[in-house]
């Protein structure tokens, strides 16, 4: 069984709301609806984690218990100060589970990305199974590698922009975590830690254009315009 991780304990402050970005309104759901609704779809995800700011529980609680959510089992776990701490405070989280074998592997999202499929998400979870751990991106030719905020292993060794989710096994993920809290090291995402505490590979697959990430007003917009689309294509 696997375990979908969504991050939603970030202020989210550029988007310029009073209110977390990620429980802002999205096409008649909030922002952090639309990635939970993602992940509950992949087939053998039979945990879902959602990490919080403790001032946020209301707003959560609101999420869980709208439309499609009402009825799907949804664990809340309060975040840290970093990314790197609320998703280490999720793995502590299922600590117990993942000791025991009932957690094999684990896909870690940012809520900031309501347009990720559960096609996606499917493939990543299929990847890490298959070839120890791995991450959606894109190619850019416009980008130069630089420390871990992209991956130079693209197609023809171009660099590639890395979305989230990202998968990987439950063990190596908890104890690399473990140790990159031991030595106070804090990573730009889930790959970066696991490249500097485990030699699990990690393979790039193919991201999704649509799977932007929600930072300014515009991107509000855009994501509502590509969620309309995606209504009328379906129709």
């Amino acid at each position: 069984m696997a375990a979908g991780v969504v991050l939603a304990s970030g202020s989210g402050t550029r988007v310029g709301a009073e209110v977390n970005k990620v429980y802002l309104p999205l096409a008649g759901r909030r922002v952090v609806g639309w990635s939970l609704v993602a992940l509950a779809q992949v087939a053998d995800v039979g945990v879902l984690v959602l990490v919080i700011r403790p001032e946020d529980r209301s707003l959560a609680d609101e999420v869980l218990a709208d439309g499609p959510l009402a009825g799907i089992p949804v664990e809340i776990v309060h975040g840290g100060a970093t990314r790197q701490e609320s998703e280490l405070m999720a793995l502590r989280h299922l600590a117990e589970r993942i000791g025991r074998g009932r957690i094999d592997a684990i896909l870690i999202h940012d809520a900031a990305r309501p347009l990720v499929s559960s096609a996606l998400a499917t493939a990543i979870l299929r990847a890490t199974r298959e070839f120890g751990g791995a991450v959606p991106g894109l190619p850019r030719d416009d980008l130069v590698p630089v420390a871990h905020d992209v991956v130079a292993a693209g197609p023809l060794g171009r660099a590639v922009t890395v979305q989230t989710p990202q998968g990987f096994p439950a063990g190596p993920l908890l104890h690399a975590y473990e140790r990159a809290a031991a030595d106070g090291f804090v990573g730009t995402d889930t790959a970066a830690c696991m490249a500097r505490y485990s030699n699990v590979p990690t393979r790039c697959i193919a991201g999704d254009e649509r799977n932007i990430k929600i930072t300014y007003p515009y991107d509000i917009a855009i994501a509502e315009r590509l969620l309309s689309e995606a209504v009328s294509t379906e129709r």
